[in-house]
């Protein structure tokens, strides 16, 4: 059964020579139960055989390939080609949880955000993320930490702004808090709502992620609230990686 009269999502998917897991994350989001939807695949020049495979698609998927100067211009420029009332960015190599999972997405709320899980990258399912999902999300849960990821969070079109291109490793933390302050009703989804593959951009360049991300909170909390949450991310260190999942 597919949906009527709904909003329409714009699933932003960013890439650069990953074929394999494009083909893989494009499959995927095919499967959704939703009519209203269309898939921006944002390509970084590949030559990994990425364009052969985006010719053979079609609706609704719209593919663009160039050089971009990095996966958040990349990310801006899949965010200037979108024209549903809400984005959603999965990179390749993530997946969606259910194929009804944008069954509360009515387009009554600015936001819309879920529980995310993790795989590794044979796509073993991990758990999920330790740090555990507000019930009532606002700008201000950042303060612990990226609480939410953006493959699990949906954001009214008109609202969400560009990726900060100073930010090389973090400016998804920046986004996500942006788009929250401009945000006057949020909505938990109270669901899974994507698989998130380990190893991105932030997990390979840790040490440059931290200290972007201390930059981001201190800009957006202030200096001693910002030292103190470290504090608290020592000893979460201390924890287990990942939160047991039943479904």
């Amino acid at each position: 059964m597919k949906y009527s009269k709904r909003p329409q999502i714009s699933v932003l998917v960013v890439t650069r020579n990953a074929v394999e897991k494009l083909h893989y994350t494009i499959d995927n989001l095919l499967t959704l139960e939703c009519e209203n939807i269309e898939i921006i695949v944002q390509d970084g020049a590949s030559t990994d055989g990425t364009i052969d495979y985006l010719k053979t698609t079609s609706e609704p998927v719209k593919w663009e390939s160039k050089p971009d100067g990095g996966i958040y211009d990349a990310m801006n420029r899949a965010l200037e080609r979108a024209s549903g009332d809400y984005v959603w960015y999965v990179n390749a190599g993530d997946r969606i949880w259910s194929t009804r999972v944008l069954d509360s997405v009515d387009g009554t709320a600015d936001i819309y955000y879920g529980e995310t899980l993790i795989s590794s990258p044979q796509g073993e399912i991990l758990g999920l993320r330790k740090k555990r999902l507000p019930k009532h999300l606002t700008w201000k849960s950042f303060l612990r930490g990226m609480v939410v990821c953006h493959q699990s969070i949906l954001v009214r079109r008109e609202i969400a702004p560009r990726y900060d291109l100073s930010y090389k490793t973090a400016a998804d933390i920046e986004w996500v808090i942006a788009s929250l302050r401009r945000a006057n009703k949020i909505v938990n989804m109270n669901r899974v709502v994507s698989v998130f593959e380990l190893g991105g951009e932030s997990t390979r360049n840790r040490s440059l992620a931290l200290k972007e991300r201390f930059k981001i909170m201190c800009r957006n909390f202030g200096f001693l609230p910002t030292v103190a949450a470290h504090i608290g991310f020592v000893f979460g260190a201390l924890t287990p990686r990942f939160r047991r999942f039943t479904e």
